[in-house]
């Protein structure tokens, strides 16, 4: 009967150097493409999060001037008020109190509104993807 398999000795068992290293380096050119590629779809992400979370709170903020006819005083507020469940961690600074409340600015008469926070942007110092500051969101 034919053998189809030649056994090796114990001696001769295992993956030559050249194998070993032609496998490392093919897993290190798959690493090399996947790693930034990787990266720049986590900023994505986190930029998406910090827009969707800027377009929650502003909304808020629009339903308690609707309801009480005065901007809240901070962004707690809105939370008390249950506009919100909870204040947004911001995906860039990873704090909850790093959101920056902008006040009212007088209209064309000379009015302002009440309370001190109309807007609120992103108390990071990075710069987004497209080359706008994330404050300026």
């Amino acid at each position: 009967m034919m053998r189809f398999f030649l056994s090796r000795s114990a001696a001769e068992q295992g993956f030559t150097l050249v194998e070993l290293l032609t496998v490392m380096m093919i897993l290190s050119v798959l690493a090399a493409i996947a790693i930034p590629s990787y990266r720049t779809h986590q900023l994505r992400a986190r930029e998406t999060i910090l827009s969707e979370d800027l377009y929650q709170m502003r909304r808020a903020l629009d339903g308690y001037y609707a309801d009480k006819g005065a901007y809240p005083n901070s962004l707690e507020d809105l939370v008390a008020g249950h506009y919100l469940r909870g204040l947004p961690r911001d995906p860039f600074t990873r704090q909850e109190d790093s959101w920056e409340c902008v006040p009212p600015e007088p209209t064309e008469e000379g009015d302002v509104a009440e309370g001190g926070c109309f807007d609120v942007k992103s108390g990071s110092d990075k710069t987004g993807i497209d080359g706008v500051p994330y404050r300026e969101w």
